[in-house]
């Protein structure tokens, strides 16, 4: 009983902030306290009316999407080779790869900054990039490497016996079959790089990604009601693409017949 009421009780305290965040997009006050004044969309309408803004949007869906393809692509290579071949080093060469998933935002932060001032690189969206792909390659790998791991060597084995090659049985045999794990790769990696503050506040340039604008608006209360109808499209686009990879990963485990030993959502 003690438990379940902790339980609950850590939940609320988690999501309450989550649910009072649409609450706030459409009260028509501009300062965040109860009681509300009246119901508005007019926060939602200001949102394309600033460039500034869009711009934002527009950097956040680039670097987001050009992470999420080169985690996913580094994630399927490292599941590959650690679940089909035995080599030297091999635990301690995928410990270093998902070492990111313990460390500090902010220690990988500064110190990828102190690493790309010293090669002379300028700091801009590609940088961001670079930085969101090592946070999100271990997260494709413990995805994929799921997939790989439930993924049934007969088969490969009765495509090579049947006269395919190697790269037609991946492309026949092993890529439909691990395509949900792909696809719920590149959801979850698109949804953390879209999401991440620290690295990219210190990565970013002059064309900041939207966690960084948004934080740079906090400074000034008028625009905190347009920040939170943004912030409400967030959570809603951040929990239609978790739903959406937790569908493919139970897809996935129906393909391989596994066992599902929990998921995203």
């Amino acid at each position: 009983m003690t438990l379940r009421v902790y339980a609950i009780l850590y939940l609320v305290f988690l999501y309450a902030p989550i649910v009072l965040l649409p609450i706030f997009a459409f009260n028509d006050a501009t300062v965040i306290a109860f009681p509300l004044s009246g119901f508005t969309t007019e926060w939602f309408r200001a949102i394309p009316e600033t460039p500034a803004l869009i711009r934002s949007v527009q950097t956040s869906l680039v670097v987001a999407v050009s992470s999420a393809l080169l985690a996913t692509l580094l994630g399927l290579c490292t599941a590959r080779a650690g679940a089909r071949y035995a080599f030297p080093g091999k635990r301690p060469v995928t410990g270093f790869i998902m070492l990111p998933l313990v460390l500090p935002e902010i220690i990988v932060a500064v110190a990828l900054l102190v690493v790309l001032l010293a090669l002379g690189l300028p700091l801009g969206p590609w940088t961001v990039v670079l930085g969101h792909t090592l946070l999100c390659t271990p997260f494709a790998v413990a995805i994929l490497g799921s997939s790989f791991n439930n993924f049934d060597p007969a088969l490969e084995e009765a495509s090579y016996d049947l006269g395919e090659s190697r790269w037609a049985t991946f492309r026949l045999v092993t890529l439909p079959l691990v395509m949900p794990g792909i696809v719920s790769s590149l959801l979850i990696s698109f949804t953390i790089s879209l999401d991440e503050f620290i690295i990219a506040f210190f990565l970013t340039g002059t064309e900041p990604t939207l966690p960084v604008y948004l934080w740079g608006q906090l400074r000034f209360p008028q625009k905190i009601p347009v920040v939170m109808a943004l912030g409400t499209i967030l959570v809603a686009l951040s929990v239609l693409l978790l739903s959406v990879a937790e569908l493919f990963r139970r897809r996935g485990l129906a393909r391989t017949g596994a066992k599902d030993t929990g998921g995203f959502v």
